[in-house]
């Protein structure tokens, strides 16, 4: 007969279909039970591996504050490192030609508060893009992403000096708490690098270098420099 077990093969196709969708639902149900045994499984390492990282980073955003040395014509370190170069080099921006130089990396392990290496004003504030190479390399102070800025001692009065703060393969952010003109005092928080990093100190020619490389530095609290 005309159209005869057409409706048999409907009720075949949807029977079909309404089997796939049941069981592509269980399929998901399975899925999903895997996927949460698995995250509760895992719960008690992400929250050991959570705590160590508040901890960790706790620890790296730690500030003390300095025990600023009384003195004249003093020159602090800015940051807490260790000194790897002292050397001459030229810096047109600030220092306006050739300078001596003072370069210290921070590892991940120091603290990361940037202080005023002089009380006076910052003549001098920029920010240049760059690459994120590894911060114990020196030349990383001159392809990294970097801040440098300019001051002007009040003593010995308008005597120049700069400080290049320079990020690093993990140091991605550089933070600075000062702009172009603030008044500062020596030992004031001035900046923040987030994660390894690296820190330059130029000097005039006459300054009296007081450390060598190798010497560790503690920010707002050694002095590294006399100015004359």
């Amino acid at each position: 007969m005309k159209h005869s077990g057409k409706a048999r093969k409907a009720a075949f196709k949807l029977i079909l279909i309404s089997f796939i969708a049941v069981g592509m639902v269980l399929a998901i149900g399975v899925f999903a039970a895997f996927i949460g045994a698995v995250i509760v499984a895992v719960t008690p390492f992400l929250a050991v591996f959570w705590l160590v990282f508040a901890l960790f980073t706790l620890y790296f955003f730690r500030d003390p504050n300095a025990r600023v040395p009384i003195g004249a014509n003093l020159v602090l370190s800015p940051a807490h490192a260790k000194v790897d170069v002292v050397d001459t080099t030229t810096e047109p921006q600030v220092m306006g030609g050739e300078c001596q130089r003072i370069s210290m990396f921070l590892s991940v392990l120091d603290v990361h508060v940037q202080k005023a290496p002089v009380s006076g004003k910052v003549s001098f504030l920029k920010y240049t893009t760059g690459q994120f190479l590894n911060a114990l390399k020196t030349e990383s102070a001159i392809h990294n992403e970097n801040v440098l800025m300019g001051f002007e001692a009040a003593e010995p009065r308008g005597q120049k000096l700069g400080v290049r703060l320079v990020a690093g393969v993990l140091a991605r952010r550089i933070v600075p708490w000062v702009e172009k003109d603030d008044e500062v005092v020596c030992g004031e928080r001035i900046s923040l690098i987030q994660f390894g990093s690296r820190a330059e100190v130029y000097l005039p020619l006459n300054a009296k270098i007081k450390v060598k490389p190798g010497d560790r530095v503690v920010g707002g609290e050694t002095v590294i420099a006399l100015l004359e």
